[in-house]
């Protein structure tokens, strides 16, 4: 059975930004689009007539919204076969729980009714360092969110942290015919050779011939050999490195591990500060440990 893509719809800017997103997204791999709106409506009026003006407004809004999205969409590609459902929850728990069912979750930046200000809504946090499939936080540019620099970027961190998202970040490439640019960032302790100011060239120079080694390794064994692939060992801290790298790319993507019986949030540094700075939008993978 064909897994869907699942988009958490709520009727804001960022929520529409990340629907014509995940329309692309769906055409792209050739998959249904389903999309859901979380409401708790439910919980807090209890049953009324579902005809006439007793309807709760709430319930109103929360079929408006999914009306008006499946419209949307349809509108933005009429090829993609699109469904929709209101699900009594709250947000976060209604997207955890189709992502055991979802070929992806997508969400927007920030959600209804949260503040303008903020960097990225608690939605998108919580789902991205929780779910068991991949998500796809929508941000950035439009120039980021429509694909126009033909680059996908996937931060290489240790072989047992990144391989699902080398093997993600391949099939987002192949699918849109870009170029794929595997980072891998690298640092000289500070401490390192203080005392021996000359050698301080060749410690540097090894430690980048052993982040593009491990470039090398975390490459050779994808098959995607029609994706033009680019090995990029930079040197700074890797959060910083990544973030300058999504400004032109269309895509970053970065693993995260998800350690069994924990319950928090399981986003490491890298993951958070791309969801918070990204220039475009940012694909988490989730690797068990």
């Amino acid at each position: 059975m064909e897994l869907p893509l699942v988009v958490g719809v709520d009727g804001s800017e960022s929520s529409l930004q990340a629907l014509d997103w995940a329309v692309d997204e769906a055409a792209r791999h050739g998959l249904p689009l389903h999309m859901v709106h979380a409401s708790l409506w439910e919980r807090y009026e209890g049953s009324r007539p579902s005809l006439g003006t007793d309807r709760p407004a709430e319930e109103v809004m929360a079929e408006n919204i999914i009306a008006s999205s499946a419209e949307r969409a349809r509108l933005h590609n009429p090829e993609v076969k699109v469904s929709g459902e209101v699900l009594p929850d709250d947000a976060v728990s209604v997207l955890l729980r189709v992502g055991h069912e979802a070929f992806a979750l997508v969400t927007g930046s920030r959600g209804r009714g949260e503040l303008a200000g903020m960097l990225l809504g608690s939605v998108g946090l919580t789902v991205a360092a929780r779910a068991v499939c991949p998500v796809v936080v929508v941000r950035g540019s439009e120039r980021n969110r429509r694909g126009t620099f033909g680059r996908v970027v996937v931060g290489v961190g240790d072989s047992t942290e990144g391989s699902g998202a080398v093997r993600f970040a391949f099939r987002e490439a192949e699918v849109r015919g870009s170029a794929l640019h595997a980072v891998r960032a690298w640092r000289s302790p500070a401490h390192e050779h203080a005392d021996q100011p000359l050698v301080v060239d060749d410690a540097k120079r090894v430690h980048e011939e052993r982040a593009s080694t491990v470039l090398t390794d975390a490459l050779r064994d994808v098959d995607h050999p029609q994706v033009d692939a680019h090995r990029h060992p930079v040197e700074g801290p890797a959060h910083k490195v990544l973030v300058d790298a999504s400004a032109d790319a269309d895509l970053v993507v970065v693993g995260a591990m998800r350690r069994h019986g924990h319950f928090g949030l399981q986003l490491g540094r890298v993951a958070h500060t791309l969801l918070h700075h990204s220039h475009c939008p940012v694909a988490v993978i989730p690797q068990r440990a």
